[in-house]
């Protein structure tokens, strides 16, 4: 078939070369003339392959056809024009002319959104379908026969640019080779387009698009997409007329920000980290991200108000001064104009295209420098162009500097600087209500500072964060590969801050410091690493199942993240406890909000510093210092979280359970209470079983889940072995944590040592021998003396509930009862750990088989490894901190199974 395509732009030359891939004769393009020298797209397809291409001003003059312009047309002998996008009025006597007429593309379903802004219009009303017609051209406006129409849906925040290209666009150019291929089939139909439903929209100037602000969130946002970016709807703000694009429905709580009188607005915008949120009249809220002012320049919303650093002016290197002047030169090429300071991109005819090719030349000619198209939408201007690119070379970005109120304090001979607000989507920011807390000193019951007291409100902030860092933000599109880098660069950074969070972990938990380096800081630091390797090495099962022949199947499992996480840390290793839970939790792919300790929270706020400084989104870590009656409830009842993980005690851990079965079945992790028993035999090497002995129990001040809750000696060397320990006692020595000197750190807070008071006082009432120790240290700060009980029986207090504090409970038992010692080790409630000392390997093996706890030391105690699963039993709690195991935790299991082959 002979066709003339008639039209412009990048969508008409897409449909002019399927046209000529689909066999039919061009034989004249007709378009728009050249601007600023520069050819439209369809013209240089077209001259490109020789086809004759005519450039036409205008086709007629007071609805009168123009004589050469009319014989010149018929010149071609089309027997079809197509139309693929035209902004010029055709003459009648053009389109009747070819033997079958003339065809149309209009972007809107007719007869709804008749006119040249059908697509904005689509928008602004809210269709919550639309798409494209193919009709036969008549004289009315856009009033002819329907030949075919293509549907879609439109989503809540498509613009005009993600519409079109979606669908619209490609669609679009299929459906015209379609037409004409039913019109050359003789099968294209000719269907009268109603008149119900039709409406004409008058085409959008700028001067009409002013958004009313009386008005519904959702039709203001509307409004605001469907002139995105031409011709950009606009308010008024201090008398100015500012532009808005980039607009969402904000379904999130209100943000916390700087407010803005906008004219005609029920009530203040506000300009937060995210853009600029406006209010409707129906209380709803729309974000818009950019602005742009009657000068034509554009900022990110959320910088309205701020004094714009971007634009300082820079000094120049010779190197910058020559890729200002390539940069003059690709502008001249893509605009084919001068180009001066003052040029504006778009004002002098560059389109969508036109950014993408300027990336690209940007990239290649000034040292590969990276651009984002929204780069040059922000920086229309060749001047403001050309700043951005020096910046970008210089690896400058437009970012809002990362700043937060610091308490700074010398000790430790280092200066000290730490965050103590709430960290919220990257953000320390003050409670909600304002309120704060002392965290307290135990060395000498000092404050250290005031921390923000999180609410139930900061709760739902950090799980929305949270939530959106999941669903929509970079985190959840991120690699599995990147995803581990972050945390590899975090490990990285934790070990180069490792003295400053010992010292913050000493300040405020009591711990010594040199232990406070080595595995409070040091294990969490290994922690990291090692589940950063872990992040692309979680993988799924390929499973054979029966065939529904003679079709076959195939099944697999993946390993999906679970959304978002609470955490739950204790007091005793602050930072520790917080990397054992959350490392998996973010190998996994999961995002977090986790509430430390209220009497612990500085270790924890400073990792949130780093953690930004680390490079993770928004979002991701939430950390939220408060207590737990209002801050864990609200997380273990928030339906939002699906898995809380925590550490604590067992009654607690009920609690929680139960919250967290009653609001959403979330899966739940608990690491509970202990009393692990540790079994010391008469054959054991005595000078280890000494040593090791000490360290079960009296490691970080006894403040330890895994502590031995009670020694079990055997008969023959009993006596030996507690006149030894208390020799050993005598020689720890007590006093301030950060003297590298010191063996025995303070209690972590005032409420926890009345408590061990109270523990031994009930041991002396039962009847256990008190045999050194049972009360405070006559000293200022938090210090409990070591504590030895002997002649412990198993129905007593302190035989079966923890002390978790230095409180050593020595019971015997008669020489060769091996199974009579396992029945009193076994014979609490608790099953965290255990222990047993022997040169008997094969009494080892046989109490190792028999002990009912999660983790068994032989030989040794303490050695824990981040490669090792690490929980307990019965009421200690159920799931895995740490090795491949405590990933399960974090991860749920999608089964997919698949028909294919011959019968499916």
């Amino acid at each position: 078939m002979k066709v003339a395509v008639i039209g412009q732009s990048l969508f008409g030359a897409e449909v002019y070369r399927l046209l000529q891939k689909d066999g039919h004769q061009i034989v004249g393009v007709f378009t728009v003339p050249d601007v600023n020298g520069k050819p439209d797209p369809l013209a240089l397809a077209a001259a490109k392959d020789n086809i004759p291409v005519f450039k036409y001003k205008r086709w007629q003059t007071k609805k009168v056809a123009i004589p050469e312009v009319l014989a010149e047309y018929k010149s071609v002998g089309a027997e079809l024009n197509v139309l693929p996008f035209c902004s010029q009025f055709i003459p009648m006597d053009v389109i009747n002319h070819p033997k079958y007429q003339s065809i149309i593309y209009h972007p809107s379903l007719l007869p709804r959104h008749r006119g040249a802004s059908a697509i904005n219009w689509t928008l602004m009303q809210g269709d919550k379908s639309g798409g494209f017609t193919v009709f036969w051209a008549d004289d009315g406006l856009d009033t002819g026969p329907i030949l075919l129409q293509k549907k879609c849906f439109v989503a809540p925040d498509d613009t005009v640019d993600s519409i079109y290209n979606r669908f619209l666009f490609p669609e679009g150019v299929k459906a015209m080779g379609e037409a004409v291929q039913m019109i050359h089939q003789g099968r294209a139909p000719k269907i009268v387009q109603p008149e119900e439903g039709a409406t004409y929209d008058p085409l959008l100037k700028k001067a009409n698009v002013k958004v009313d602000l009386n008005q519904s969130a959702e039709s203001i946002h509307n409004f605001i997409r469907g002139c995105d970016k031409v011709p950009g709807a606009w308010i008024e703000i201090n008398g100015e007329k500012v532009t808005l694009y980039g607009s969402r429905l904000w379904n999130r709580m209100e943000p916390r920000g700087s407010k803005v009188e906008l004219a005609g607005a029920s009530k203040p915008a506000i300009v937060h980290k995210n853009g600029m949120v406006i209010f409707g009249n129906d209380g709803k809220m729309v974000n818009v991200n950019q602005l742009q002012f009657e000068n034509g320049k554009m900022i990110q919303a959320c910088k309205f108000g701020k004094e714009d650093t971007s634009q300082t002016k820079l000094e120049l290197t010779p190197e910058e001064e020559t890729m200002i002047k390539n940069l003059k030169i690709v502008w001249g090429g893509i605009l084919n104009v001068e180009v001066d300071e003052t040029t504006d991109f778009f004002k002098s005819g560059a389109g969508s295209m036109d950014v993408v090719r300027l990336v690209e030349e940007v990239k290649e000619k000034c040292n590969g420098v990276s651009l984002q198209n929204e780069d040059v939408y922000m920086n229309a201007g060749f001047e403001d162009f050309t700043s951005c690119v020096i910046r970008r070379f210089r690896g400058i970005e437009d970012k809002e500097p990362f700043t937060f109120d610091a308490v700074q304090m010398r000790v430790n001979n280092m200066d000290l600087s730490f965050p103590h607000q709430c960290f919220i989507d990257n953000e320390f920011v003050d409670s909600s209500d304002g309120r704060t807390f002392d965290t307290i000193n135990p060395n000498d019951e000092s404050v250290i500072c005031k921390v923000s007291r999180g609410t139930v409100e900061d709760v739902n902030r950090a799980v929305e964060a949270a939530k959106v860092a999941f669903y929509e933000g970079e985190w959840g599109r991120m690699n599995a590969r990147d995803r581990g880098t972050l945390m590899y660069r975090l490990a990285d950074l934790m070990d180069e801050h490792k003295e400053e969070l010992a010292t913050l972990e000493s300040m405020d938990s009591g711990a010594v410091y040199t232990l406070a380096l080595k595995t409070h800081v040091g294990m969490s630091i290994d922690t990291f690493r090692y589940f950063a390797g872990w992040c692309d090495k979680i993988q799924g099962l390929t499973i054979p199942i029966n065939h529904a022949r003679p079709s076959k199947n195939l099944t697999y499992t993946k390993r999906e993240p679970i959304g978002v996480c609470g955490i739950v840390v204790p007091w005793n290793y602050p930072l520790m406890m917080l990397a054992w839970k959350m490392a998996a939790c973010l190998a996994a792919g999961n995002t977090v909000v986790l509430k430390p300790a209220q009497v612990t929270p500085l270790t924890a706020l400073k990792f949130a510093e780093l953690v930004v400084k680390a490079g993770f989104p928004p979002g991701v870590i939430n950390i939220l210092p408060g207590p737990g009656s209002s801050i864990g409830q609200a997380m273990s009842e928030h339906p939002d979280i699906r898995k809380l993980g925590f550490t604590g005690s067992t009654p607690i851990g009920k609690t929680i359970m139960e919250s967290c079965a009653k609001v959403n079945l979330k899966k739940v992790s608990l690491e509970l209470g202990g009393k692990s028993p540790l079994i010391i035999f008469s054959d054991c090497d005595m000078d280890k079983a000494v040593r090791m002995g000490m360290s079960s129990v009296f490691f970080n001040k006894g403040e330890n889940c895994i502590a031995a809750g009670r020694l079990f000696v055997e008969e023959s060397i009993h006596d030996e072995y507690v006149e030894r320990i208390i020799g050993e006692i005598k020689k720890m020595k007590i006093g301030d944590p950060l003297d590298r000197s010191t063996d025995h750190g303070p209690q972590n807070h005032r409420a926890h040592l009345e408590k061990l008071l109270e523990y031994c006082q009930e041991g002396v009432k039962e009847g256990a021998k008190l045999v050194y120790g049972g009360k405070q240290v006559d000293r200022k700060g938090l210090f409990m003396e070591p504590t030895v009980f002997t002649e412990v029986e198993d129905h007593m207090f302190i035989a079966q509930e923890e002390s978790f504090g230095p409180v050593m409970i020595i019971s015997k038992f008669q020489d060769g009862d091996i199974d009579g010692v396992l029945k009193s080790a076994n014979g609490t409630e608790y099953g965290l750990a255990s222990g047993v000392f022997t040169k008997d390997i094969n009494k080892a093996m046989y109490v190792a088989d028999n002990l009912d706890a999660g983790t068994v030391f032989v030989n040794t105690y303490n050695k824990t490894d981040v490669a090792q699963p690490f929980g307990g039993f019965k009421q200690s709690g159920f799931g895995k901190d740490l090795g491949m195991e405590a990933l399960q935790e974090y991860l749920k299991t999608k089964a997919v199974t698949m028909e294919y082959g011959q019968g499916s």
